[in-house]
């Protein structure tokens, strides 16, 4: 298969094209030929058009690159290595979500073929991939996984916005349903992984390492939300604290702050589900989830609190949350955390503007119903400062003040300008 591949004989399928599915199909259509599986119509169109929908990659990404973008399964069925790398979300009870995944397996399904390769990237709980994707692929191809095709799992470590951690400099997790799929895929992803791969001894510790090493961030940030909260109630900055208690040579840095996204916020919760299959209750990843999930909510209170200890009335103040990505510099708006906070202060009945230089206006319109301004107009009670993108970083006092009533606050949430708010009302997690 491989030598197939290396050649251009065989071709490889990429089912879905975000932000993980789409830096892997280039990166593999410089070295093969590449099939890029989009049933977005709008997405696809701008894959054939050279752009990024997710706006991660730039246009030169898509420069010789030996791939073809399609919808159509004529097309698909021409190749004999599938990876699918489509979103696995939660639902509004935080159960996974795997119609997505679902979707695509059976569309593989379809055009699948013996001796065909079929590798899940998309993050899940230990088992899924053995109980739920393979067994639907022999259901619907009519062929048995071993035998007539091979399967294997190589968790997707995209990091958005990341340009230092990349695609090809990170160690790849890869994992195969017997010994000769784990060398033909590990063989395969060699290709562009320059940072090599990490054989793992089978399809579950693969998913599992990708799970825990998102359950291990989002335990260690809510301990410091916690800490945060009772910083606040000693009257310390958190901050402070983590940069004094950083100076002993083995204490860790993580920062309180929101967790949201399509990672963090969301792979705890499929560890959770299985778990709760194999009758056990995790303690700690649940109240890590809780602490998290909770915090938006917390942190507008704690503005509301302050705003009336001034004795100024909150019904109908204006507030501007700068930010609603889910992280800095990328425009991704999924469970983003930013809109508990201004869904909170619309409870308290504050007119909230929202601002963000990477979000577009519309999918923040058609997710959440919020409406993004171009640009902060009047004057702010208050201004919040959610999210860290760079061009909000060395915004000066003066310019913060500027949009500010007289005695107005500033919520810097990450303490991007702790020691430099002299006159303004300044308060940090």
């Amino acid at each position: 298969m491989f030598l197939n591949i290396q050649n251009k004989e065989d071709r490889i399928a990429l089912v879905g094209l975000g932000y993980v599915g789409l830096p892997l199909a280039l990166a593999l259509a410089k070295k093969c030929s590449v099939i890029g599986f989009e049933i977005d119509g709008n997405r696809l169109q701008k894959l054939k058009n050279g752009e990024d929908p997710s706006r991660e990659l730039e246009p030169q990404a898509f420069a010789q690159a030996d791939i073809l973008f399609t919808d159509s399964l004529d097309e698909l069925s021409k190749a004999r290595f599938f990876i699918v790398a489509v979103p696995t979300p939660v639902d509004a009870y935080n159960q996974p979500d795997l119609k997505p995944l679902i979707s695509a397996t059976e569309t593989v399904g379809k055009v699948l073929k013996k001796g065909d390769y079929v590798v899940y990237e998309s993050t899940v709980y230990p088992g899924c991939t053995e109980e739920v994707c393979l067994p639907l692929l022999e259901r619907i191809s009519g062929l048995s996984c071993g035998p007539d095709f091979k399967a294997g799992y190589s968790p997707e470590r995209i990091n958005p916005g990341d340009k230092e951690h990349t695609l090809t400099n990170t160690v790849k997790i890869v994992s195969g349903s017997d010994k000769e799929a784990l060398e033909q895929i590990a063989r395969v992803y060699e290709l562009v992984i320059e940072a090599g791969v990490h054989p793992a001894p089978n399809i579950k510790v693969a998913e599992m390492a990708k799970i825990i090493e998102n359950t291990q961030r989002d335990v260690n940030i809510a301990l410091m939300n916690e800490l945060s909260i009772i910083a606040g109630r000693l009257g310390i900055n958190i901050y402070d604290v983590i940069e004094a208690a950083g100076t002993k040579w083995n204490f860790i840095k993580f920062s309180p702050g929101l967790v949201g996204g399509h990672c963090i916020g969301v792979d705890p919760y499929y560890l959770v589900h299985k778990a709760y299959a194999l009758k056990y209750h995790p303690q700690i990843i649940r109240a890590g989830r809780y602490v998290n999930d909770t915090m938006g909510g917390y942190i507008a209170k704690k503005l509301v609190k302050r705003i009336i200890a001034t004795g100024a009335r909150i019904m109908g103040c204006r507030i501007l949350v700068m930010g609603i990505t889910y992280k800095e510099n990328v425009s991704d708006i999924r469970n983003s955390k930013v809109v508990d906070i201004i869904n909170e202060l619309k409870d308290f009945g504050v007119e909230v503007d929202v601002v963000d230089p990477f979000a577009d206006s519309n999918e923040v319109i058609h997710e959440y119903g919020i409406n993004l301004s171009a640009a902060p107009s009047g004057k702010y009670r208050a201004v919040v400062v959610a999210v860290t993108h760079d061009s909000y970083k060395n915004l000066s006092e003066e310019y913060i003040e500027s949009l500010c009533e007289e005695n107005g606050f500033l919520l810097d949430i990450k303490g991007i300008y702790r020691n430099k708010i002299q006159r303004l009302n300044y308060m940090s997690l």
